[in-house]
């Protein structure tokens, strides 16, 4: 906002400019720049909106430079003469529709005057201000605007139709042409002011054409109001206009600042374009603004500020600020804040005054006397990380969806409309139930990028909904080079999750769905294994039913996190590697081609005992010379003692026992 330093030195000594421009700067208000313009200096001042009600104006930045400097104030005494034979009432009357759009409305009226040209300084002044010069009256309402901070209007009485002003709301088709020759189109959440046929002015924004002030105008009204900064604010967007005038209502201003800014104006007009005043005001002031009174404890200040400033020291600084101190009970002072302090509500907001105005820079810089205490462990986000590493290794990328799925989805999935949680005001057709799986939109993913790629490996950790709650979910799959073994190869990869998760006892159970389980066409039938921890079921396993896909074979794994990362440990349990070698022995066998891998691996360990330290599934082939309805399964099996090395008759002993074992079950052969 630009100000003049020359107009500022009329209310108080004042330093040079640039040392000026230090010292606000020092106290929370920036200076942009100083230029000097015709012998003057014009000062930008970056201030901010909290202080816009009384520092929007040269009399506020004047009483801001007053206390910081701690010099005396000189604002001019306002004297008017009325014509006591006149009163303002019989010309004209206010009606307020609206108590809430308008919290004060004073005018007053002025007879036989002349309209002419301003003297050369008052020219100048709003000139270097940043508005045009128009004249005599107009110009004076603007340099009180400025001077003041209260945006001020002036009407030609004689042309307004009807002896009242209307404080209204637009009417709808309602229109207006400005002063500046623009039309605007108006509705009812539009601030007006009327006469009982048209607009006169767009409240607290622009003035109309209608009552304009011309060489003819003799009979004027002064018309200085109080409006709703929420109302202006949005009249002023809406029909794209922002002035001086709005600018400030948008700021709120101090509803006891119209009389002084009106009687101001009536003053300097009667000085430069002579007149009559006639007596008394036209008041609209329904509910009056009182000063605010706030406690403030000595010992909290001192506390807060992190300095000890004397007592005394504190109420002068009060004081400079114009904050009254109405009474004073060690260690509370209570203060009365002036009208125009509209920023200051709590104790705090007063604290932050006496330490700006004490100086910030006398403040010494002290480490915070606390104690350090660290953040509680978020294993859900911790967790995530630990698998969102080693899936990265596993050459998975993750991926991130909405939490959205459509009508196409919720009718394969085939889900209960009792459970899917449906939105209200859904973004699309495509987004219109809260996900009950992720699935859905993984699938999605990789049929959009079968595009570019042959191979996937993506996973996914987020939310899913119902009515019940909500949970999060690990989910991921493959699809593309690992043909038919892709079953396995996943599970492989989720064995070593678990593995580096510290999850032991997994284990992997024939899937027999429910009926409702049934009716979801989500897995493959036969090919879905659930996720087992010792009793408990924490996913699942399986290939996608073809229904699902438009190419291609996936195979998905499905956790529910919140149970996996319960389970989860970052405890390892020493195990001593054995000093004794272990034995390697292979077996091929041929089954029914229904016959599920873990049965033979089974069958294996329970023969072998301890012995046996691990079986590993190799291969499995179906096609030439194989019948079409066995499958051939190769394993290693790896021998190891604890405590001895193992003979060989010994370890023969018991693979020729497991062959005999698995060759009396109906229609398996052990391949020789």
């Amino acid at each position: 906002m630009i100000f003049s330093y020359d107009w500022l030195k009329q209310y108080l000594k004042l330093p040079k400019p640039e040392k000026l421009a230090q010292l606000l700067t020092m106290h929370s208000f920036e200076v942009e720049s100083v230029n000097k313009i015709k012998g003057d200096y014009i000062l930008d001042i970056d201030v901010l909106p909290n202080r816009g009600p009384d520092c929007f104006s040269h009399i506020g930045i004047a009483r801001e430079c007053a206390a910081i400097l701690d010099f005396k104030l000189n604002i001019p005494i306002v004297k008017i003469k009325e014509d006591k034979k006149i009163k303002a009432r019989n010309f004209i009357s206010v009606e307020i529709r609206d108590k809430k759009d308008c919290l004060r409305y004073t005018a007053r009226v002025i007879t036989d005057l002349k309209v002419k040209d301003s003297p050369k300084w008052i020219r100048e002044k709003i000139k270097a201000c940043g508005l045009r010069p128009i004249n005599n009256i107009v110009d004076a309402a603007n340099f009180v605007m400025l001077e003041t901070g209260q945006p001020l209007h002036v009407f030609d009485l004689d042309k307004i139709s009807g002896a009242k002003l209307l404080v209204r709301r637009a009417k709808k088709g309602e229109k207006i042409i400005s002063l500046d020759d623009e039309k605007y189109n108006l509705d009812k959440d539009i601030l007006v002011i009327a006469d009982d046929k048209d607009p006169l002015a767009i409240a607290g924004i622009k003035g109309g054409k209608k009552a304009e002030i011309d060489k003819k105008t003799k009979t004027i009204i002064l018309e200085s109001a109080n409006f709703d900064s929420k109302v202006i604010r949005h009249s002023s967007k809406k029909i794209r206009l922002r002035t001086d005038a709005s600018w400030r209502f948008e700021n709120k201003i101090d509803p006891n600042l119209t009389e002084t800014a009106v009687n101001r104006l009536a003053e300097l007009i009667q000085d430069l374009a002579g007149g009559k005043i006639a007596s008394g005001l036209v008041d609209f002031y329904p509910k009056k603004s009182q000063p605010k009174k706030i406690n403030l404890d000595y010992r909290y200040l001192t506390k807060l500020l992190g300095v000890k400033i004397e007592r005394k020291e504190v109420k002068e600084i009060l004081k400079r600020l114009d904050f009254k101190i109405i009474k004073e009970k060690h260690p509370i002072l209570t203060i009365e804040v002036p009208s125009f302090r509209l920023d200051i509500s709590l104790s705090e907001d007063l604290i932050e005054e006496v330490g700006r105005i004490y100086g910030y820079e006398k403040i010494p810089d002290l480490f915070p006397v606390a104690s350090l205490i660290p953040p509680e462990k978020n294993l859900e986000i911790f967790w995530q990380g630990c698998v969102k590493n080693i899936l990265k290794e596993l050459e998975f990328s993750e991926v991130y969806n909405y939490s959205f799925i459509g009508d196409k989805d919720f009718k394969l999935l085939k889900c209960s409309s009792k459970e899917i949680i449906e939105l209200e005001n859904p973004i699309s057709q495509d987004q219109k139930y809260l996900r009950p799986s992720l699935i859905p939109n993984l699938i999605r993913n990789v049929e959009e990028n079968f595009k570019y790629f042959d191979d996937i490996k993506i996973f996914e950790i987020g939310k899913i909904f119902n009515k019940q709650g909500e949970k999060t979910m690990l989910t991921g799959l493959i699809a593309g080079k690992y043909g038919k073994d892709q079953f396995y190869h996943l599970k492989g990869e989720m064995d070593y999750l678990f593995h580096k998760q510290g999850i032991a006892n997994v284990w992997y159970d024939e899937h027999k769905p429910t009926p409702e389980q049934s009716k979801i066409c989500l897995w493959q039938k036969g090919k879905c294994a659930e996720i087992k921890v010792g009793n408990q079921e924490i996913g699942f396993l399986g290939e996608v039913s073809p229904s699902l896909l438009k190419q291609g074979k996936l195979v998905v794994f499905d956790i529910d996190f919140e149970k996996f990362k319960e389970l989860c440990s970052e405890e390892w349990e020493y195990q001593p590697v054995s000093q004794y070698p272990s034995t390697i022995r292979d077996l091929a066998i041929l089954v029914p081609i229904n016959v599920r891998v873990i049965e033979v691996m089974n069958i294996i360990n329970n023969i072998g005992g301890s012995l046996i330290k691990d079986v590993d599934l190799f291969d499995i082939y179906e096609g030439q010379g194989v019948d079409q309805s066995r499958k051939s399964l190769a394993f290693h099996i790896i021998y190891q003692a604890e405590d001895r090395t193992l003979k060989a008759s010994e370890i023969n002993t018991i693979q020729n026992k497991i062959i005999k074992t698995l060759e009396k079950k109906s229609q398996w052969q052990v391949r020789k």
